[in-house]
C-alpha cells in the first residue's frame, strides 16, 4: 500500500523552484504524525511529539533550501564558488587569484633616459613597485609611467607616497605619484568574476572589441579595461572628457598588467590595417612562420590618467554613534569603490552614483542616519558624475569627509 504525506513539495516551475511556507512544512508533518499513531495526539510544540514534530520540520526545510541553493548555482546571475568555477570554463575562463595596486608615477631625469620595465621603487610604507614597461623620460625631463606592486591585494597607494628610486639608474633621479594608485585585490570575487564573464563571451572572436576586451582581461594583474573602436573615416570625441578617436582605429584603456603582454594581446585581436589610440607604445614581433628578422608592429594603448573622487557624507549626530564614525565610514566606501565587500569596483568611462554608497553606509552601524551623501571630482556636490575612457577612479581616506549634523 503506498503511503503519503500531508508535507508539501517543492514546485519547479518556469520561474525556478518554489519552496513550500515553514508553517506548511510544520503542519503537514503534524499531520502525519497524528495519522501514525491512529489521530488524537496533542499538537503543542512543547509535547515530546511536538518536539519531534518541529524537528523534522526544519530539517525538511533546510533541505529544501540546499536544493533551491543548487538549483540556483546553474544560473550565472547567481552561481558562486566552485559552480561559477565551473560555468566560467565553459567560456574557457578561469578565476583571476590576487591582483596587485597599479599606480602611475612621474619620472624625473636627463632627457633620454630608458628605464628599463622592471626597475623597482619603493613607497614611504616600505612596498615595492615594479615598472610595467620600458619608459623614456621626455624632453620636459619627466614621463608618466605605471608601476604595479610585487605583492598582490588591496594595499593602499596615496598620492604622493612612492617616492623613492629603489633600483638606481643613470639618469632617473625622482619619483612621485600625484594621485591615488588603484588598489589591488584577493581572488577575484563572485561580483567580478561574473563581470568579467558578460564581457568576455567573445574570447575566441577576432576584430570585434568584444574579442580584445576579453583578451585582455584575461591577462594576469590587469584591473581593468576599457575597448571602443571608430569605424569612420573621422576623428571621433568620445567620453565625459571628449577623448579623440582616431580614423578607422582602435581605443584600448587599461588599469594594471605588463605593457609588453598588454600589446601582444591587444595585436593578437585587433584586424589588420586598424590604427590605434592612446599615450603607451610598444613593439610588438610577429613570430607566427618567420625566420629572423621578425616583422616588428608598434602597438598603442592608453594608461589612464587617475580621477580622484571626493565624497561627502552627512549623517544625523547622536551620543550613540560609535566613537570611530568617521573611520568606519571611510573603510566602507573605500571597500564599496574598490569592490572589496564583494560587489564590482568603479571602473574607467563608467557613471559613479552617489547612491550605490547608501546601503554600505547605513550598514556601518544599527543607529547610523543617513542625510546625504554627495560626490564630486573637485568639490562633492553632485548625485553623479561620469568617467572619461581616459580616467580611472581612485579614492582615499583624506578624500572622505564624514558631517554629523
Amino acid at each position: 500500500m503506498a503511503s503519503s504525506s500531508s508535507v508539501p513539495a517543492l514546485e519547479f516551475t518556469a520561474a525556478g523552484v518554489v519552496l513550500p511556507l515553514e508553517t506548511a512544512v510544520l503542519a503537514g508533518v503534524q499531520s502525519d504524525y497524528d495519522s501514525a499513531f491512529g489521530g488524537g495526539l496533542n499538537p503543542a510544540l512543547e509535547t515530546p511529539q511536538g518536539q519531534l514534530a518541529s524537528s523534522q520540520a526544519a530539517i525538511i526545510a533546510d533541505k529544501n533550501a540546499e536544493i533551491a541553493y543548487y538549483t540556483n548555482q546553474v544560473d550565472p546571475q547567481y552561481a558562486e564558488g566552485r559552480f561559477q568555477d565551473g560555468i566560467g570554463r565553459i567560456y574557457f575562463l578561469n578565476r583571476k587569484g590576487a591582483t596587485a595596486t597599479a599606480v602611475t608615477a612621474t619620472l624625473g631625469g636627463l632627457p633620454g633616459t630608458v628605464i628599463p620595465a622592471g626597475t623597482f621603487a619603493r613607497d614611504t610604507s616600505g612596498n615595492t613597485y615594479a615598472l610595467s614597461g620600458d619608459a623614456t623620460i621626455g624632453t620636459a625631463s619627466t614621463i608618466d609611467a605605471e608601476f604595479q606592486n610585487l605583492v598582490t591585494g588591496p594595499i593602499a597607494c596615496p598620492a604622493g607616497t612612492l617616492t623613492s628610486v629603489y633600483q638606481a639608474v643613470p639618469g632617473w633621479d625622482t619619483i612621485t605619484n600625484t594621485a591615488d594608485g588603484t588598489p589591488g585585490s584577493n581572488v577575484e570575487n563572485r561580483a567580478d568574476f561574473e563581470y568579467r564573464r558578460k564581457n568576455s563571451v567573445a574570447l575566441n572572436g577576432h576584430g570585434t572589441p568584444q574579442a580584445i576586451y576579453a583578451e585582455v582581461f584575461a591577462l594576469a594583474d590587469v584591473l581593468d579595461v576599457y575597448v571602443l573602436d571608430n569605424p569612420k573615416d573621422i576623428t571621433v570625441n568620445t567620453g565625459a572628457t571628449n577623448y579623440p578617436l582616431l580614423p578607422h582605429s582602435v581605443y584600448v584603456a587599461v588599469v594594471g598588467g605588463t605593457d609588453s603582454e598588454i600589446a601582444a594581446a591587444i595585436w593578437r585581436k585587433k584586424d589588420a590595417g586598424c590604427d590605434y589610440n592612446g599615450n603607451t607604445s610598444v613593439q610588438v614581433a610577429d613570430d607566427s612562420g618567420y625566420s629572423y628578422p621578425l616583422p616588428e608592429y608598434t602597438v598603442k594603448f592608453e594608461r589612464p590618467d587617475a580621477l580622484p573622487v571626493l565624497f561627502a557624507v552627512s549623517l544625523v549626530n547622536s551620543p550613540s554613534l560609535p566613537s570611530n564614525i568617521t573611520a568606519l565610514i571611510q573603510a566602507a566606501i573605500i571597500a564599496r569603490f574598490n569592490g572589496a565587500d564583494g560587489t564590482t569596483r568603479e571602473r574607467m568611462g563608467s557613471m559613479i552614483l552617489a547612491s550605490r554608497y547608501y546601503g554600505a553606509v547605513v550598514a556601518v552601524a544599527d543607529n547610523v542616519s543617513l542625510v546625504s551623501i554627495l560626490i564630486g571630482t573637485t568639490t562633492a556636490t553632485l548625485s553623479q558624475i561620469l568617467v572619461g575612457i581616459d580616467q580611472k577612479p581612485t579614492l582615499s581616506a583624506t578624500d572622505i569627509v564624514v558631517a554629523l549634523v
